[in-house]
């Protein structure tokens, strides 16, 4: 959450001329509402189905870069697909630079807490590990630019192809 996938995911797209698609954005496609509302009415747990479903489904699709939710890898079955069905590249970054990032988005329904760097902490502690174990590709997003991180991308995505 807040590492930079939909961002880098879109330009990314754009310079390997894929179709770029956010599970977020086609959950609220589909549903016809903001996932905060989702979150509110079906709690996390219905979140979480509607997210399983949506990338089973997109995974199927070819030429496409695909940005998940941040909290998508703590279901196997989203963990089994993505690293069956494409390149997982892992956007991560540092609670700290987490917080700084995402603080006051009130789009953020996991983050809607007293503490919410504390709870950027924990799920770090959580999905870390979960995104290591998929990942074919591991970019820090720290402190770089997009068209950086693009850059890197390109390259390794590249490399990989050869």
């Amino acid at each position: 959450m807040g590492a930079g996938k939909t961002t880098v995911g879109k330009v990314l797209a754009k310079h390997l001329h894929k179709t770029f698609y956010d599970s977020d954005h086609e959950i609220e496609h589909s549903t016809g509402v903001k996932i905060p509302l989702i979150f509110e009415l079906e709690g996390e747990a219905g979140f979480r189905r509607r997210e399983t479903a949506t990338i089973a489904e997109l995974v199927r699709m070819r030429d496409i870069v695909l940005a998940t939710g941040g909290g998508s890898v703590l279901d196997k079955r989203n963990r089994e697909n993505l690293s069956q069905n494409g390149t997982v590249i892992y956007l991560c970054a540092q609670p700290e630079e987490l917080f700084h990032r995402t603080r006051g988005d009130k789009n953020r329904p996991i983050l809607q807490t007293d503490n919410p760097r504390a709870k950027l902490e924990s799920l770090y502690l959580e999905r870390d590990p979960l995104y290591r174990e998929i990942a074919d590709e591991v970019i820090d997003t720290g402190d770089q630019s997009v068209s950086t991180i693009v850059a890197q991308l390109e390259a390794q995505l590249n490399s990989r192809a050869h």
